[in-house]
């Protein structure tokens, strides 16, 4: 458990990222370690956890409060064919998630769904199933799933891949960061499913390479993500281009206005399904640091040298910050790695490997790290620079006790 310092409270402004723009429109980048803005600006926007820890002299655990959710299906109610059947069984899941309960036979009925819900809840096999049993009784359908991060765009290809096994179905993976030559060659063997981020799907559809109005069913994962990282032109310009009868699915962990509007072009008469719960579990305890004018990258330095510290995620708010961060590291021998938006899809996805397997202990990242980062065994995460909401900070702290393992999240302020 981490022991706390005697540091007291200072506090500090933080700086925009834009690591989610395409097209390489990166964020600010400024000098230190992100203690206050250069030139006098405008404060950025940020969200200080103090007010929802319990505590901030030790790490405290805080309450689970979730929503109620009866379960009214097992998989084999869903009448889905038997090879499906077979593979989500061997795939482990015998009881659906709430929000796979009731999406599941909403889907399988044409509807389309408005999904509310928190990352971790299983929503992305709610919608892979149905519609892979749709596409296994009718091959002549095409799905295009759009996510707003390459990573999560690659865990749900990699869940298709699982459930599609032996099906005969074929899915192309279409993301930044990455040759689009490749890309180009599996649009044009013609794949049942098509997984992507805005930025590259637009760049395909301007080459004549995906022609939108093809596919009769449309998937928008995590839509509040996708316009948090300013991909509301490139959102509303594919819709523009989808056919018209069509069935949507949408799903998102937040409903504010900006998501409510891109809703209601997208649905019809949509099915609206809530499973969202109050966001904390108890297997993450979560303690804010205060820095008593110390620097944050020696505190940082002295909370990894922490036995009970194992594996680590460090949030920076910045590209800049998180390499400067990494860079320190390393002069002091910590195994790190870096993730962020100005890196390569091949470098994104081998520091998450190495962080995976355990070949590195401690992964530097932006926001683009917090949501569709499946890790299990992370110890510890450490927002090094405060989150922008209140549902950044719960998509960075839940990337730690999954799995019903137990997780800590420090913040320093």
């Amino acid at each position: 458990m981490y022991k706390q310092r005697s540091f007291s409270n200072r506090g500090f402004r933080d700086r925009n990222d834009n690591q989610g723009f395409r097209r390489g429109n990166g964020g600010r980048r400024f000098g230190g370690y992100g203690n206050r803005n250069s030139g006098g600006g405008n404060r950025i926007k940020s969200f200080d956890p103090s007010q929802v820890v319990a505590s901030s002299v030790s790490v405290t655990q805080t309450m689970e409060i979730e929503t109620v959710n009866t379960i009214s299906h097992s998989f084999n109610d869903f009448n889905l064919t038997p090879r499906l059947l077979n593979n989500v069984l061997s795939h482990g899941y015998t009881i659906p998630t709430p929000i796979q309960d009731q999406a599941i036979p909403e889907i399988m009925n044409g509807r389309d769904v408005v999904g509310v819900a928190n990352t971790g809840t299983g929503k992305t096999a709610a919608f892979l199933i149905p519609l892979l049993n749709k596409i296994e009784q009718y091959r002549n359908s095409k799905v295009l799933i759009i996510a707003p991060t390459r990573e999560l765009a690659a865990q749900i290809e990699m869940e298709l891949q699982n459930f599609a096994r032996g099906l005969g179905i074929y899915s192309a993976i279409c993301i930044g960061g990455v040759p689009i030559r490749g890309q180009i060659f599996a649009l044009n063997r013609n794949p049942h499913f098509v997984i992507g981020t805005p930025g590259r799907l637009l760049d395909l559809y301007e080459q004549r390479k995906i022609n939108f109005n093809q596919y009769s069913c449309i998937v928008m994962d995590e839509v509040d993500r996708m316009l948090d990282m300013g991909f509301v032109k490139d959102v509303e310009k594919i819709v523009s281009n989808l056919p018209r009868v069509r069935q949507s699915l949408f799903f998102s962990a937040t409903l504010d206005a900006n998501v409510t509007l891109v809703m209601k072009r997208f649905v019809q008469n949509p099915v609206h399904i809530s499973v969202k719960t109050k966001d904390i579990t108890t297997n993450v305890s979560q303690a804010v640091i205060k820095l008593n004018g110390r620097e944050k990258i020696q505190v940082l330095r002295e909370i990894l040298d922490q036995k009970d510290v194992t594996k680590t995620l460090v949030f920076s708010r910045t590209k800049h910050g998180a390499d400067k961060i990494s860079k320190s590291l390393l002069k002091e021998n910590f195994q790190t790695a870096v993730l962020h938006g100005n890196k390569t899809q091949g470098q994104r996805q081998k520091a998450l490997d190495f962080f995976k397997r355990g070949k590195i202990s401690i992964l530097i990242a932006t926001d683009v790290a917090s949501r569709g980062i499946d890790v299990n065994d992370i110890s510890h995460v450490i927002n090094f620079d405060l989150p922008a909401s209140y549902e950044d900070y719960i998509h960075r702290i839940g990337r730690t006790g999954r799995a019903n393992k137990r997780g800590i999240a420090l913040t320093f302020v």
